[in-house]
């Protein structure tokens, strides 16, 4: 699967979130979705990701992004994620990794030096249109809401 670029047609999707509802980038049209994947719930480095969007979910809401999280867990798992943690963010199960396929978020990377396959911890900012305006691959958990934050002129 080729990787996503600014202004190609972001894959429309419908996963279940933590408490079983059914959510859909196309219901979303209309605003910015950012949306993100990440290996593992409840593990330090997709925690600290998921605090720094929860900490900053007013001010991106404010600014007209929604904020999607989405990983292989399935929903019982986010939903003790969310509790354990104090997350508002949206958090989607993709448990048979289709979406992630479709981003090209899933697939060969390297982990501790070797190729192995697995999430592709990447982010995805969706127009209210559908199209991506910006397309992040193996971005780092610590820090990056605060690049992407500078990269959407959200802060200096």
């Amino acid at each position: 699967m080729d990787r996503l670029s600014a202004g190609d047609i972001a894959p429309d999707f419908t996963l279940p979130d933590d408490q079983g509802n059914e959510v859909s980038l196309s219901g979303l049209r209309g605003r910015k979705v950012i949306v993100y994947f990440y290996p593992a719930a409840m593990t330090p480095g997709c925690t600290k990701q998921a605090c720094d969007f929860t900490e900053s979910l007013e001010s991106l809401r404010g600014a007209g992004y929604e904020v999607l999280g989405i990983s292989p867990d399935k929903p019982e798992k986010l939903a003790k994620f969310r509790d354990r943690d104090g997350l508002s963010i949206t958090l989607l199960a993709d448990t048979d990794k289709s979406v992630m396929t479709s981003y090209a978020a899933f697939g060969e990377k390297k982990l501790y030096g070797k190729v192995v396959e697995g999430v592709i911890r990447s982010t995805f900012v969706v127009d209210e249109e559908g199209k991506v305006e910006l397309a992040q691959y193996n971005v780092k958990a610590t820090g990056h809401v605060a690049k992407l934050r500078r990269d959407l002129g959200l802060d200096a």
